[in-house]
C-alpha cells in the first residue's frame, strides 16, 4: 500500500470513528442495551463506547420510546446517529418503515451510500429522488427510504399505498422551513404526513434554527439543544496573510 493510499485509509478510518462517537465522555453505550434490538446494539458496540451529549439528551427526551424530537446542535455533534438509532429500532422491531428526508439530491446520495455501507446488512435501503409522476411501487419492499422533500411530496399526491407503513420520519436540515423557496413545500409535507400517519414519530435535525421553541411546539416535539462540538470553534480575523484569533 502506497503512502498516499495508507493516508486516505487512515483518514477515512478515523473519520468513521470520529463521526460515530468514539472519543466521548458521557453515557456508556451499554446503558441503552435493553432499549434497542440486540442486532443493533451488537453493531453499535463495535464502534461506539460512549454517547455524545446530544445523543444522551435525546434518549432522555424519549427518542427510543416514540417521542417527536427537534434536535438543534452544532455540525458533527452526533445528530445523524440519533436518526439512525430511531430508524433502525423501528425497522428491526417490525414497527414500520423509515423515511429520511433531505433537501438535495446530492445529500440523498451521500446518505444512501453511508447508510448502505454501515447498515445494509440489517435492513433494505433505497433512494428515491427522481420521476415525480410515479408511485414507485417497488419501494414497498424496502425498509429505509432516503428521498428529497419534492419526491416525497409527489408520492403523497399519488396516494402511494406503502406510505401508510411508515413509522418514522426524519427531516434533515429542518431549518429550511424558514426558506422562502423550499419552506412552504416542506411545511405542507410534514403537516400531511402527520395527518396521514397518526402515530408517526418525527425527528427534525438542524445545526441552526432561529425559532427552536416555536418549531418544537408546532411539531409536538421535545426540544434537544446542546452546544458541544468535537472540535473547539475559534473566531479569528484574516488580514495580510495572517489570522489573529480572538482570545
Amino acid at each position: 500500500m502506497s503512502f498516499i493510499n495508507f493516508s486516505l485509509f487512515l483518514f477515512n478510518f478515523l473519520l468513521r470513528f470520529f463521526k460515530h462517537d468514539v472519543f466521548l465522555v458521557n453515557m456508556q453505550i451499554s446503558k441503552i442495551k435493553r432499549m434497542i434490538p440486540e442486532r443493533l446494539y451488537d453493531e453499535l458496540s463495535k464502534v461506539i463506547s460512549k454517547l455524545r451529549p446530544c445523543q444522551e439528551k435525546a434518549i432522555k427526551a424519549g427518542m427510543l420510546s416514540g417521542r417527536n424530537l427537534l434536535v438543534c446542535t452544532p455540525t458533527a455533534s452526533g445528530k445523524t446517529l440519533i436518526a439512525e438509532l430511531v430508524m433502525l429500532k423501528s425497522i428491526l422491531e417490525h414497527k414500520g418503515k423509515a423515511i429520511y428526508i433531505v433537501p438535495l439530491k446530492a445529500l440523498a446520495n451521500e446518505k444512501y451510500k453511508d447508510f448502505t455501507a454501515h447498515y445494509g446488512h440489517l435492513c433494505k435501503i433505497a433512494i428515491a429522488i427522481g420521476d415525480f409522476d410515479s408511485q414507485d411501487a417497488y419501494l414497498r419492499n424496502f425498509d429505509m427510504i432516503i428521498c428529497t422533500s419534492e419526491k416525497l411530496d409527489s408520492l403523497i399526491r399519488h396516494n402511494t399505498p406503502w406510505l401508510r407503513d411508515v413509522a418514522v420520519v426524519i427531516v434533515d436540515e429542518i431549518h429550511l422551513l424558514n426558506d422562502p423557496g423550499r419552506g412552504p413545500t416542506l411545511e405542507v409535507l410534514i403537516t400531511l404526513l402527520r395527518k396521514l400517519l397518526e402515530d408517526v414519530q418525527v425527528i427534525g435535525l438542524s445545526a441552526t434554527i432561529g425559532n427552536p421553541d416555536e418549531l418544537a411546539e408546532w411539531l409536538g416535539a421535545e426540544l434537544v439543544e446542546d452546544n458541544w462540538r468535537p472540535v473547539k470553534l475559534k473566531q479569528g480575523v484574516y488580514f495580510m496573510g495572517e489570522i489573529e484569533f480572538k482570545k
